[in-house]
């Protein structure tokens, strides 16, 4: 005897929520990269170029070809130093 195609349907619903769920994240991902693929195994230089490209173009994965750097970068230092005693 065969199965009867209702029973299958909750599956093929649940199949399809996951289906749509997964290329939703991953368009979002995609979306909040500036439209480059999500990057893995980020290390501590990675998170320092971001970081000073981030200061530069605004977008933690953008980049820019400017030689010169935009007015105010010089003082936009994200080391905090200490004071020291006079």
């Amino acid at each position: 005897m065969g199965v009867p195609f209702e029973a299958l349907l909750p599956y093929a619903i649940m199949t399809g929520f996951f289906a749509f769920s997964a290329v939703s994240v991953g368009k979002l991902k995609e979306i909040q990269n500036g439209g480059k693929k999500t990057r893995r195994g980020i290390d501590q230089w990675d998170r320092v170029v971001m970081e000073r490209d981030r200061r530069l173009t605004g977008f933690m994965r953008g980049q820019t070809d400017k030689p010169i750097a935009p007015e105010g970068f010089e003082l936009n230092n994200p080391w905090r130093c200490e004071k020291r005693f006079l």
